[in-house]
């Protein structure tokens, strides 16, 4: 079982950065790829960008590359997400994700969920 609790959203202008931050607990975290998802108002929940167990193998969304940065610290089971120069279309809910031994790509290959945090974009 891994637990998995987001922090660092909240309400920013365009341009403007956020952190967020993903607390993950349980049993052997370092064996799960971490990503994140975010999901808007009537739209499907969507891939941000992931890193792999080992840490080797970082992937993102074509629309975030170049403005967001994915990170992870097995230290302290973490796994943060740079955001910058924030565009209205970010606005979401922003959900973090354990996929084990995976790459935390796809959502359907997904073992655990956050309980997702606010980013709201205003223009």
């Amino acid at each position: 079982q891994v637990q998995l609790v987001e922090s660092g959203g909240g309400l920013v202008q365009a341009g403007g950065s956020l952190r967020l931050s993903c607390a993950a607990s349980g049993r052997t975290v370092s064996m799960y790829g971490l990503g994140w998802f975010r999901q808007a108002p009537g739209k499907e929940r969507e891939f941000v960008a992931a890193v792999t167990f080992s840490g080797r193998n970082i992937d993102y969304a074509d629309s975030v590359k170049g403005r967001f940065t994915i990170s992870r610290d097995n230290a302290k089971n973490t796994v943060t997400l740079e955001m910058n120069n924030l565009k209205p279309e970010d606005t979401a809910v922003y959900y973090c994700a354990a996929d084990r031994l995976g790459t935390a790509r796809k959502s359907y290959e997904i073992d655990y969920w956050g309980q997702g945090t606010q980013v709201t974009v205003s223009s």
